[in-house]
């Protein structure tokens, strides 16, 4: 059997029989006597069967239609429908209008883990066994806490088990700041990193993820949506528990980038924390359905959902190394996809490309059913010329939700501390030895030169976010990126671009277009935070929506 977690059907079925998975809010309080049976409680057995369903369920952005690199200005859906399309990057989201970016229903999370650290530390149990699974349990607290707190700010902070039966209207609690929500979550971590195994088995929690969510909570409350002053102890603070991290020695960057997200490389070297799948059951990884190209061989295999803009594109360097803005870089803009970095292959499917042993074709004119869409979504055509190919496995290329993959989705892994690293440390410090060394680390495996000696800390922070946006593509990364740096008033609003790819007598000609529609917006006096949904505002009189939300 795969030594993934096992969330087997036994499992499932027991979960579903004390109803922790009927809650769609928070405030959907379930009697504490549903849970309260003796067998589960005295029995390590039963017990992790418990811990293990809360592990599954953390959410898994690759099994989305329309994933969240498509409400930045990485990728666009190419179905004017979806909720990227339709909502966000139109500035138009409100309490009554829901997207893939909603958070809200972590709570559902929040209180499994209440329940289960409740009740294992009131059990009999081994005292080693509940030391270390409470410390899981606090950290997947943690865990969607960050996600709530990185969504819509301060939160109520929530560590009981909440009961109406018992508790009346006291259930109902207000906001906590964004200051206590982002203590919150640094504390837990910290409080527990000591508990937890360096090498955990399976997708479990260990230190190394304990350490690694505290630093991106401090990398993110260091950034100017956080941060407006500049505080550079903020930085340092991040950078230093980033070290912390490297100084395991416990991770190392997997030689091979193009493999690494594969089934057959499930936790490698470079992992730190990651979601199980099991393929052929419905807890399978979708994303070789959902997310390539269309068609190849005229045979549809994938719901074509995720379409990379030329913007993501031009941030690929050339393989020396050069962006291909220096003139000294040898771009050449009719043949656009010679002589790029390795990441680019191995990352996009573009015209001309090989994929599934045949060449992929988008070019306008040719009659496949790729070819570019300029109506700006009125066909179920591309919006762009290139798709997704990092972690696209071929043998589960098969349209739609298909469950096949066991690959599991990485939330943490090594190549991201040294990127906050480096972006902390800059910021910090300026361009010293350390930064050089996480970068041209990172650099070196796909074979690219070390960065030129001698840079500005702004030229490093150029190269830094330049380095973070490519490697970390698809990875549903760019969205805080661009939430914590601010850049999102001036990212997300811009016309993006694709590659409009013609022949002319027999000889394709290149000219970048604008595509997916001229009215994106964004409105930095509301939309750095999300707002909360009406339904739970409906039932908590105590919450308080974000500022621009009103009570819509």
């Amino acid at each position: 059997m795969r030594t993934h977690i096992k969330f087997s059907y036994i499992s499932i079925c027991f979960l579903l029989l004390t109803g922790l998975f009927s809650c769609q809010e928070y405030l959907d309080v379930i009697p504490k006597d549903r849970v309260a049976d003796a067998t589960l409680w005295s029995d390590k057995g039963n017990a992790d069967l418990f811990l293990n369903g809360i592990y599954g369920s953390i959410r898994g952005p690759i099994d989305f239609f329309d994933h969240g690199d498509n409400y930045t200005d990485n990728t666009i859906s190419q179905y004017l429908w979806a909720g990227s399309r339709s909502l966000y990057v139109l500035g138009i989201e409100t309490p009554g209008t829901t997207s893939n970016l909603q958070q809200w229903a972590q709570f559902t999370n929040v209180r499994k883990c209440n329940v289960f650290i409740s009740k294992a530390e009131a059990s009999s149990l081994d005292p080693a066994w509940k030391k270390l699974r409470i410390a899981e349990a606090r950290f997947l607290r943690a865990y969607f806490y960050s996600l709530l707190w990185t969504t819509y700010g301060g939160v109520p902070i929530i560590t009981d088990v909440l009961d109406r039966n018992t508790q009346g209207e006291e259930i109902f609690r207000a906001r906590n700041t964004d200051e206590e929500t982002f203590k919150f979550i640094v504390d837990e971590c910290a409080a527990i990193a000591d508990d937890l195994p360096v090498k955990p088995g399976g997708s479990r929690a260990g230190k190394g993820a304990a350490l690694t969510l505290k630093a991106w909570c401090e990398l993110f409350n260091a950034g100017p949506l956080k941060n407006p002053a500049n505080d550079k102890t903020r930085w340092a603070l991040a950078a230093a528990t980033n070290k912390q991290v490297m100084d395991l020695k416990a991770y190392t960057l997997f030689p091979d980038r193009e493999t690494m997200f594969f089934e057959g490389n499930n936790r490698n070297s470079e992992v730190i924390f990651d979601k199980s799948y099991l393929g052929g059951t419905t807890i399978g990884n979708s994303r070789s359905g959902l997310q390539p190209i269309g068609v190849v061989g005229g045979t549809q295999n994938s719901w074509s959902g995720v379409n990379v803009t030329q913007e993501l594109v031009d941030e690929y360097t050339m393989a020396n190394g050069l962006p291909i803005t220096d003139p000294a870089s040898g771009y050449n803009p009719q043949k656009p996809y010679e002589n790029r970095e390795k990441r680019f292959y191995q990352d996009i499917i573009y015209d001309g490309s090989l994929f599934m042993g045949q060449e992929a074709v988008y070019y306008t004119g040719s009659g496949s059913l790729n070819e570019l869409d300029l109506n700006f979504g009125s066909t179920n055509r591309p919006a762009t010329v290139y798709h997704p190919r990092k972690a696209i496995e071929n043998q589960y290329y098969i349209n739609g939700w298909n469950y096949l993959s066991s690959a599991n989705w990485v939330i943490f892994r090594y190549a991201e501390v040294l990127l906050s690293y480096a972006e902390a440390q800059n910021e910090a410090v300026g361009p010293d030895a350390s930064v050089y060394e996480a970068i041209n680390a990172i650099r070196a495996r796909v074979e690219l030169p070390a960065l030129k000696a001698g840079l500005t800390q702004e030229q490093m922070r150029v190269a830094i976010q330049r380095e973070r946006r490519v490697e970390l593509c698809f990875e549903d990364k760019r969205w805080p990126d661009l939430i914590r740096l601010k850049l999102a008033e001036k990212l997300i609003p811009k016309t993006v671009h694709t590659m409009k790819i013609e022949k002319v007598n027999g000889v394709k000609k290149y000219t970048v277009v604008e595509t997916g529609g001229t009215n994106r917006g964004f409105d930095p006096a509301k939309n750095y935070l999300l707002p909360i949904p009406r339904t739970a505002m409906d039932r908590n009189k105590k919450l308080v929506n974000n500022p621009g939300y009103g009570d819509n």
